[in-house]
């Protein structure tokens, strides 16, 4: 009964259920960290938000590609590197309307938001391991998750430093830093998705 398909189901469903808890941590997160960062008037914390909603959407485009043709699922890889590019440049816009306009960034809720955040990215590592070498969806969903965790060290350091040096510059240092973390993470998708 080797032929029977069975194995393959059951990877199948282990990878939808793994893809559903991260969908969650992260939709949760983004809607939590976005309303923090835009409070906090953290640059750092908003991009951080915007890498999680990068990620639900990297996780919904992956459990579409979930029992799916190998061609599906490059092309989900693939849609998923080109959204998180977007991403990527948006927080670079951010940084800019922040440099050009100002802000005053709280660094006692970069400090405790990017600590949750990065909690809540832990648990996603942790979860997404078993499949970092598996297909290319599941390869991509692996990338953005140790990203994430890179990313949330940083908002921590940025709101430390913006604490210690009672100024802004380091929340947009710290943005820029996961803008770059982001698109570097997106090219490396495109490229897996392009050379499966």
């Amino acid at each position: 009964m080797s032929d029977c398909g069975c194995e393959i189901e059951i990877k199948d469903q282990e990878q939808r259920g793994v893809l559903y808890w991260l969908l969650g941590i992260n939709l949760t997160m983004f809607f939590f960290e976005i309303g923090v960062g835009w409070f906090a008037q953290s640059t750092a914390l908003i991009a951080d938000a915007l890498d999680m909603f990068a990620d639900a959407i990297v996780y919904s485009i992956a459990l579409y590609a979930v029992g799916r043709s190998s061609q599906h699922k490059t092309k989900a890889a693939l849609f998923s590197g080109y959204f998180q590019s977007l991403l990527g440049f948006m927080v670079i816009v951010d940084i800019v309307r922040r440099i050009a306009f100002g802000s005053e960034p709280e660094s006692l809720f970069m400090m405790g938001m990017g600590a949750i955040a990065l909690v809540a990215n832990v648990v996603c590592l942790l979860l997404i391991k078993k499949h970092k070498d598996g297909e290319v969806h599941m390869r991509a969903s692996w990338i953005f998750s140790a990203n994430d965790v890179i990313a949330n060290i940083g908002v921590i350091l940025g709101g430390i430093l913006v604490w210690k040096l009672g100024v802004r510059w380091p929340d947009l240092a710290i943005g820029l830093i996961i803008a770059t973390i982001i698109l570097r993470g997106a090219r490396h998708i495109i490229k897996d998705a392009k050379n499966s």
